[in-house]
């Protein structure tokens, strides 16, 4: 009896490490199946790198959310910057002479620059603020939504900028051997990032201070320099998700990117990654990633409102915060 009762706690134990691990790998399959016989198009090759299409630019938004959640933190200017990243860079490349930036339009390769630059710098104040000053990431990150957001009015004029040039516009539109530009960068983004947390020093000082700041300050760790450094690396994926979406649509607009850092933080949230810091990987930040695009995705092919899919999501994130809470009392 004894020997019974051990070997069911065994295999409970068995179930929950795996199903903590696989289990969102799991919700995406599931997701995939049941759309794929409730809509004969879900399956298509157009449908696919559509979803992947439009899961790309959530989800180097995410990855960056990612580093930032992983010490502890939170960006929810990232939404902001996307728009205020996107109309710089546009405006040094655009045909327009009413919304052009002197001597516009530059090469591509400049613009690209600038909207990086744009995204870095918000990231370097983010960062500044909150390991500097002290200030909590939800504060510092809140006033930078609304500065950015501000400052992307004025810059514009409150208008869009439109004509954008064909070399600017190949990041958005076009492909690579059948593939969209934006899963390409995408893929990539996702590459680097794995290794950088899995391999990389500099990783493993990001769960260090997730993990416990207090033991990695002790341990040597700069632990400032590291939390500057992830809200660093989200603004600059910021500015490059910007570009995408504003290539992608042919002008930048002032109202880009609201509310994307919900979307960022529920591909994060429910692709496991902690709250509370320390634990999470980009894998499960990409499926988390893509079960919303796939969610969207089936719900708009079987004419479902946009207000349900928000229902939906909202969701999601609750339950997976309920599990992380879960995990964490088991721990």
């Amino acid at each position: 009896m004894l020997a019974a009762s051990g070997s069911s706690r065994d295999y409970k134990a068995l179930a929950a490490k795996y199903g903590q691990k696989y289990g969102i790998l799991l919700a995406l399959v599931l997701v995939c199946v049941v759309l794929t016989f409730a809509n004969e198009y879900f399956l298509t090759t157009r449908n696919i790198l559509n979803v992947l299409r439009q899961t790309s630019i959530n989800g180097i938004l995410a990855i960056g959310m990612t580093f930032v959640i992983l010490t502890r933190g939170i960006d929810l200017s990232v939404g902001s910057v996307v728009a205020l990243a996107g109309i710089v860079a546009a405006s040094m490349a655009t045909t327009s002479q009413a919304a052009a930036f002197m001597g516009a339009p530059y090469p591509a390769a400049i613009a690209f620059a600038v909207g990086i630059g744009v995204g870095l710098i918000c990231g370097w104040v983010n960062g500044i603020v909150v390991a500097r000053f002290n200030v909590p990431a939800f504060v510092t990150t809140l006033g930078m939504l609304s500065a950015a957001r501000g400052l992307t009015l004025l810059y514009a004029g409150g208008q869009p900028v439109p004509a954008l040039t064909d070399s600017f516009r190949f990041i958005g539109r076009d492909d690579i051997f059948g593939i969209p530009m934006p899963v390409v960068l995408f893929a990539l983004v996702f590459i680097v990032s794995y290794w950088v947390l899995s391999s990389s020093r500099f990783g493993r000082r990001v769960y260090a201070v997730g993990g416990n700041p207090h033991a990695a300050r002790v341990s040597g760790i700069n632990v400032r320099r590291v939390i500057m450094t992830v809200y660093i690396i989200s603004g600059g994926l910021a500015g490059l998700a910007g570009m995408i979406l504003a290539a992608r649509t042919g002008s930048a607009l002032t109202q880009a990117g609201i509310a994307y850092e919900l979307d960022a933080i529920a591909a994060v949230v429910i692709g496991g990654t902690s709250l509370l810091g320390g634990v999470g990987r980009v894998t499960g930040t990409l499926i988390g990633a893509l079960l919303i695009a796939v969610v969207n995705n089936g719900l708009d092919l079987m004419g479902v409102e946009s207000y349900y899919q928000q229902v939906i999501k909202g969701a999601l994130i609750v339950a997976a915060v309920m599990l992380d809470q879960a995990r964490q009392k088991n721990a």
